[in-house]
């Protein structure tokens, strides 16, 4: 086995704490072992996924830390063909809550909500993906004008 080294705070370690003796482990290398092999199941990607999604990314940060909403902002920027909306909601005077519905390519979309999740201050994040096909069509509406635009057929 190899050591490791990470770095927690006093909540999460008084949580895993509890599991620990919720659950009858040992010590926290136990459990700490299963909820990553836990979290590594929960998000390999299956044989034969979709090569296109839609997708929600739900995270909880601290806004007050090391300009952590100005980074937020610079990679969803960077990230602009993958982002449709996003919505910010302030939990407290210290923690806001973003929602944000993207589609693209499904690995692309994954790496970016990784990215996001793994910003330091960010304490919680969820990606749900949706497979789908993603096509860009030509034709007219209403107006007897076509014009190209997106459909998103969920699978």
């Amino acid at each position: 086995m190899q050591r490791i080294t990470i770095t927690i705070d006093a909540a999460l370690a008084e949580e895993i704490d509890r599991l620990s003796e919720t659950r009858g482990y040992q010590n926290r290398s136990e459990a700490v072992r299963d909820l990553v092999r836990a979290g590594i199941a929960r998000t390999r990607r299956p044989e034969g996924a979709a090569s296109h999604c839609v997708a929600g990314l739900v995270y909880v940060y601290e806004q007050g830390r090391r300009e952590l909403p100005k980074r937020l902002v610079s990679a969803f920027q960077e990230h602009h063909d993958l982002t449709v909306a996003t919505m910010r909601v302030a939990l407290d005077h210290e923690t806001c809550m973003e929602v944000a519905v993207l589609k693209g390519r499904t690995p692309e979309v994954e790496h970016f909500a990784e990215h996001v999740i793994a910003e330091r201050g960010v304490r919680h994040g969820q990606l749900f993906v949706v497979p789908a096909e993603i096509e860009t069509e030509r034709h007219a509406h209403g107006d007897g004008r076509a014009h190209a635009h997106q459909h998103i057929r969920v699978r």
